[in-house]
Parts: C-alpha cells; structure tokens; sequence
C-alpha cells in the first residue's frame, strides 16, 4: 500500500516538476505574482542560462522521478530546486507559500523512503 502512495505522490511531483519546466520555455501557464517577485524571475531569465538549467533539471529530473528505479537519483537532482522554489515563495511569493512546502515535504520524504540507495556514498 505504501509503495502505491509514494507511486502516486511520485507521479504527481513528477508531473508538476514536468509542467513547471515546459512552462519556463512556452509560458502557457502565466504566473500571477508580486512586482518583486516578477522582477526577480526576470533577473533569472535575463542571465540567458540559469532558467534554462532549472527548467532542463526539472523536466530530466521529473521524467526520473516517475521511474521507480531512477526516483533516488532524481530526488537529489531536484532537491536543490525544491529548496529554491521554497525559499522564493518564503520571501518574494507568500501568497503561494504552502505549495512550496508541500514540494519540499514529497522531496524529503522520497528521500527518505531512498534512504538506503544514498549509504553507499556517505560510509
């Protein structure tokens, strides 16, 4: 039953970090924001590389996520990204503060249910 949740839960992250990287390259889905919040996602754009790296990384990284057996590698591959996203809304988006923290809450808990594939590296 649980791995039919974290399945679940998988595939909706996945699917949201899919969405949110083919919607920094086509923009159908405008974002309703605060002037400083706008201003700093143009800060990001204008860079010309920096938000095509975040939404290659979330597209790559949301297909993984799907995938029972690359979940592991795509946790931590998006995991400085959920960060990133929490921490916007912290500060320049509250209005959308909780989905933040649900991104971050379904990133460390397929983390943690991947606990064991991540030893390896730290022993």
């Amino acid at each position: 039953m649980k791995n039919k949740i974290l399945f679940g839960v998988s595939l909706l992250f996945g699917l949201a970090m899919i969405n949110g990287g083919l919607n920094k390259f086509f923009n159908y889905i405008p974002l309703e924001m605060g002037k400083e919040a706008m201003d700093l996602m143009n800060v990001f754009k204008s860079s010309g590389w920096v938000f095509n790296l975040v939404a290659i990384v979330e597209i790559i990284a949301g297909i993984l996520i799907i995938i029972p057996k690359t979940r592991a590698l795509a946790a931590i591959m998006i995991f400085p990204i959920t960060i990133g996203i929490t921490l916007f809304h912290v500060f320049q988006d509250p209005a959308n503060l909780i989905m933040g923290f649900v991104f971050l809450a379904i990133n460390l808990w397929i983390i943690f249910e991947n606990k064991e594939k991540y030893m390896p590296m730290i022993s």
